[in-house]
């Protein structure tokens, strides 16, 4: 099949060939027909199948056939959870939109509010934002989803482990109740459904893959190895291998510096890439790694999602995640578009427990070897108490309350205070 074949208007199909796509990807064959109709869509595919072209493309040919010009109300609204997956989307929604007259913007926290409150007074079709900075500017009446037409939540079970549910109640109140719905995410739960269940109307269920399925391009490897020695075998691997971009995911922002450290101590050129560091920072960081000059990016789950490497070769959990879905995301991050990659995980005694979950999840019995002078400590402490498959609502409710913490650095007591008060102050002024 042709992008042509799914409907799609000449100045969409030459932006497509402009970026060297010829066929459409599963999720973007399933999901843009019926976009096209105007059908609320619920789509579940892997991460790196083409998620966003399948949204942005029926999204924008759907604006373009009906141009506001004169005024240019936000017409649709792209809802994401971070700062980093907010500037992907933005820059897709612009690649795609070149040749046609769609104005977008996008707004996440982390910077100063100006420029992009300056964007959107100047009129925009599409706007992408993060759930705090747009309820922020909406609370200072300063942009209106009053004209939304058409509403897309992507990565919606990633949103939910951020604590993100409340917002996405509140941003909803601010649409119109005629609009078109579309939800992507790489896995759904039941929480996801049920979230669904009260957004979409009669929806469209889309899937390119099975739930929670790892993408087959992807070589995976355990390394079984002494916590005390994951950090030397980290760098001989990288510096045996000779590895120019790497991945390697670390389980809290502390860890993340303190292997950076060690890295950069080894002569490896690596940045760190977390929640406390500035937009500033983590943008200059991820430019670095993507141009070559910096060979190793530490992360923590934060980056898990809106990161988009071309033909990035390896990812390395230097620890499991303790939630083993997310073991899916951050392995997505290699082996993307069809290219091939590889994802290695350095497992200790006591994240056997979580390497259990993990292989249960995605189906499979991962390859595990050792290697001479790393072996596991025989004494280390035994896999953690297990506590189920995926997440537990335990977690889920410790990541929501510390949510401010860990996203977009805008959802600070002093704004909500602010907004606190700006509407009793409207509420005062009403009864007067």
């Amino acid at each position: 099949m042709s992008f042509k074949a799914l409907g799609l208007s000449e100045a969409l199909l030459k932006a497509v060939q402009k970026k060297g796509y010829t066929t459409p990807s599963p999720i973007q064959q399933k999901a843009i027909p019926p976009i096209l109709l105007g059908k609320d869509v619920l789509a579940s595919a892997q991460t790196g199948t083409g998620k966003t072209a399948g949204f942005t493309l029926p999204l924008l040919h759907i604006l373009s056939e009906n141009p506001k010009e004169k005024y240019r109300p936000i017409r649709a609204l792209i809802l994401t959870p971070t700062r980093e997956l907010a500037a992907q989307v933005y820059a897709n929604v612009r690649e795609y939109s070149e040749y046609l007259n769609i104005r977008s913007a996008v707004i996440f926290g982390g910077v100063n509010q100006k420029p992009q409150v300056a964007t959107i007074r100047q009129g925009v079709d599409v706007l992408v934002a993060t759930p705090g900075r747009l309820l922020d500017l909406e609370s200072q009446n300063l942009l209106s989803l009053k004209r939304v037409e058409i509403f897309v939540l992507d990565e919606a079970d990633r949103m939910l482990d951020m604590g993100f549910l409340r917002d996405i109640e509140r941003v909803m109140r601010l649409m119109p109740d005629r609009r078109q719905n579309l939800m992507f995410s790489a896995t759904f739960s039941k929480d996801i459904k049920k979230l669904a269940h009260g957004i979409l109307h009669n929806p469209i269920q889309v899937e390119a893959t099975p739930e929670n399925t790892t993408v087959d391009a992807i070589s995976q490897k355990v390394f079984r190895v002494a916590k005390s020695k994951k950090t030397a075998l980290i760098l001989k691997l990288i510096i045996d291998g000779q590895w120019n971009q790497v991945l390697v995911f670390t389980r809290t922002k502390h860890g993340a510096n303190k292997l950076t450290k060690k890295m950069i101590s080894a002569n490896i050129s690596a940045a760190a890439i977390h929640g406390n560091k500035s937009q500033g920072a983590r943008t200059k960081a991820l430019a670095g790694f993507k141009s070559g000059r910096i060979s190793v990016l530490v992360a923590t789950d934060i980056a898990a999602r809106g990161l988009d490497i071309p033909l990035l070769p390896h990812v390395v959990n230097f620890e499991l995640p303790n939630i083993s879905e997310d073991y899916v995301h951050r392995i997505g991050r290699t082996g993307r578009a069809g290219a091939q990659g590889e994802a290695i995980s350095l497992v200790c005694t006591e994240e056997l427990g979580y390497l259990r979950d993990i292989e249960k999840l995605v189906d499979l019995k991962i390859p595990s070897e050792t290697i001479e002078d790393f072996e596991p400590d025989p004494n280390e402490p035994t896999a953690p108490k297990k506590q189920g498959q995926g997440r537990s609502n335990n977690s889920r409710k410790s990541k929501g309350q510390n949510a401010s913490k860990h996203t977009e650095g805008n959802r600070t007591n002093k704004n909500r205070n602010r907004n606190r008060n700006s509407r009793r102050n409207r509420n005062s002024n009403s009864k007067k």
